[in-house]
């Protein structure tokens, strides 16, 4: 009989270093593919926003990417990019795609007609327009889109684990082949708590880039 208890404290306390590194490579892994997916999702919506034609085969391009399941595209990875950050980053950048791509456009697209009227007669030029007046009303829309992505990227990086990246999907991996549930659990909860975090996270950001939204709810209006 296994009498080894549910959460073994002792062992959370003597291996709080360890928990500490795994949280960062968690973390790390999750802001780099953010980031990265951001950046090429931007690009890929400015050349949206310029060439209309271009949102369906780049949505339809993210979507098959966003539809492959995870343990697949590792599996399709590692034989070029091998068991390293490299492969885990590739997988994890290509789900975070289609979210931005579609919540960049789909931001822009929403500015309010009044308003890239009033721009346009205040004499500004296209390209001045986007950056001054259309990214900044779709803030909002852009930012939930990083919200989510980020949120799903923290559970994804987990499943990373089973090619030896992960971070915190590593205590949970352990602990299934060790049978030690106080493993299993803590990754779990540290990894739900990382998104709990990031989560609130991007709300307070949120408040804090368009203070007219807060003062426009406080109207009333």
């Amino acid at each position: 009989m296994n009498d080894r208890p549910l959460i073994d404290w002792d062992w959370i306390a003597t291996h709080l270093d360890d928990l500490w590194a795994l949280t960062q490579e968690h973390i790390a892994l999750t802001v780099i593919a953010v980031s990265v997916g951001f950046l090429i999702s931007f690009l890929l919506s400015l050349a949206v926003v310029r060439w209309r034609s271009a949102y369906g085969p780049i949505t339809a391009l993210a979507g098959i990417m966003y539809a492959i399941p995870s343990l697949a595209l590792f599996a399709a990875l590692v034989p070029v990019t091998g068991l390293t950050s490299t492969t885990a980053l590739i997988a994890l950048v290509s789900y975070t795609l289609l979210i931005l791509v579609r919540n960049i456009v789909t931001g822009i697209d929403g500015v309010p007609i009044d308003a890239r009227d009033a721009a346009d007669g205040m004499g500004f030029t296209r390209s001045g327009r986007l950056w001054r007046v259309d990214l900044p009303l779709a803030t909002p829309v852009i930012v939930a889109g990083l919200r989510i992505a980020t949120v799903t990227t923290i559970g994804l990086v987990t499943v990373s684990a089973l090619i030896g990246q992960g971070g915190l999907g590593r205590l949970i991996v352990d602990g299934l082949r060790r049978s030690f549930p106080t493993m299993t659990i803590t990754g779990a909860v540290l990894s739900v708590l990382l998104a709990v975090i990031a989560d609130i996270t991007f709300v307070l950001a949120l408040r804090a880039m368009t203070p007219w939204a807060r003062a426009r709810a406080g109207s009333g209006t």
